[in-house]
């Protein structure tokens, strides 16, 4: 991602909290998914992680459609790691990750991006990094209520950096999907995303939750996901040269990475939030949220591609218990 870019982006978020925060404007309550609070939570409707994700953040508020009027939030949530759909992008760091989004008889535009407070470096511990913008991401989407179905689609652009200034730097990905939910008990909602540019896969998200109100202002939401990756393209070689350029390849139980496309249950994600809200307009949710891999083949792949910094890949994690803090403020 380039230092204009960033700093575009930094700009950009920054009017728009004090745009946000200068004017007092009647309240709608939206229904959103964000990516700021896993990876996890792009997709349960719980954070975003480059959601979360996790579907993306899509406008289906009612009082918007029958009003025909614009609504829109903005959320900055601190989380104490960066996991998205079961990769370990931060560790040992908080992350802020601010996001807005604008939503218009079903159309929606969404802005999110991750700021490392403390980026890792697997080379000496005593190493100390200055705070980093490695990613920003930019959603439009479209979404439509038929009967008891909602169904969405959209695009996403992934604007990337290096993870640490010691780091590769990472090509900018591109994704298009589509989203089908039932406006039923646990509201189950099958998402598929295709990348189409320099990480050639197919990754396919079911996702249910449920919300309890113990009162007008606090309640409890659990949610969950499970995932399926198909990758159309892998090049071992490349992945090990560039971290990630080589696609999305097969690892084996050493954690290497091999020439075969993965092609099995990937994540799972299970979420527990506690949105409350302080006045009309804000709305305070602590979240946590454990991430673990569905299948051998992922959990060798999650140790494979997980930060470097221990003398073997097979001592890496892949399993992942992290929380964290949004407030949301909604217009």
């Amino acid at each position: 991602m380039s230092t204009k870019i960033q700093t575009a982006a930094a700009i950009l978020l920054s009017a728009l909290i004090l745009f946000s925060f200068s004017f007092t404007v009647r309240a709608e309550e939206i229904s959103r998914s964000g990516k700021y609070m896993s990876t996890s939570l792009e997709t349960t409707g719980a954070p975003v992680s480059r959601l979360s994700a996790a579907t993306p953040p899509v406008a289906t508020s009612a009082a918007a459609d029958e009003e025909e009027r614009p609504t829109g939030d903005f959320t900055v949530a601190a989380i104490s790691q960066y996991i998205w759909r079961g990769y370990e992008m931060s560790r040992h760091s908080i992350v802020v990750q601010p996001a807005t989004t604008i939503g218009y008889k079903g159309f929606s535009a969404g802005l999110w991006g991750n700021l490392d407070m403390r980026p890792y470096f697997a080379g000496a511990t005593d190493t100390n990094y200055a705070s980093s913008w490695n990613e920003t991401d930019f959603t439009i989407s479209y979404s439509k209520k038929l009967g008891i179905f909602n169904l969405g689609a959209g695009y996403i652009y992934y604007s990337l950096g290096a993870l640490n200034k010691d780091a590769p730097d990472r090509a900018d990905a591109q994704e298009i999907f589509a989203s089908v939910s039932l406006n039923t008990l646990l509201a189950p909602t099958m998402t598929a995303y295709k990348e189409m540019d320099h990480y050639r896969n197919w990754y396919f998200l079911l996702g249910i939750s449920h919300t309890h109100d113990f009162t007008k202002r606090v309640s409890l939401k659990i949610a969950a996901t499970a995932s399926y990756l198909l990758s159309t393209y892998a090049d071992a070689a490349l992945f090990n040269a560039r971290e990630g350029y080589g696609g999305y390849p097969r690892f084996n139980s050493d954690a290497a990475a091999m020439d075969d496309k993965f092609n099995n249950f990937h994540d799972g994600t299970v979420t527990m939030s506690l949105p409350v809200k302080a006045t009309g307009q804000i709305t305070v949710t602590p979240t946590i949220s454990y991430v673990f891999p569905l299948s051998d083949d992922a959990r060798y792949e999650m140790k494979g591609t997980g930060l470097k910094g221990t003398a073997s890949a097979v001592d890496r994690e892949s399993s992942y218990l992290y929380g964290g803090l949004s407030v949301c403020f909604s217009f």
